[in-house]
């Protein structure tokens, strides 16, 4: 099993194609069967289990027709700071990318005013 945290994203977007195509298997699909519920081309589904790149609502419809739709409702759900510490962090970053922003505009302000 990969280690999503040390990965590539190349690496985690094979693994995941590769757990939908183990999906299909064990549910005993063929690749024209998922392609025509899906209302997508076999070539799509080729594309991505081959690890090529598919667009994600491909990967949303192949997800449904596997019905493993319920696995996306904890995708990417805003999570708040569990502790000071990481509130801390998170400020600082926010802070840090603010100056940063801030200083071309202040540089271009400056430009016109001078």
């Amino acid at each position: 099993m990969l280690t999503f945290e040390l990965a590539t994203s190349r690496e985690i977007c094979g693994e995941l194609c590769e757990r939908l195509r183990q999906q299909r298997l064990i549910q005993n699909l063929s690749q024209d069967e998922v392609a025509a519920r899906a209302g997508l081309s076999r070539g799509t589904i080729k594309n991505l289990e081959s690890k090529q790149q598919v667009s994600l609502e491909s990967i949303v419809r192949v997800v449904m027709v596997l019905g493993l739709v319920d696995s996306l409702a904890e995708l990417f759900v805003p999570r708040a700071p569990k502790s000071i510490r990481e509130m801390e962090v998170l400020s600082a970053t926010r802070r840090d990318a603010e100056v940063i922003l801030s200083v071309p505009l202040l540089y271009a302000l400056l430009r016109k005013v001078l």
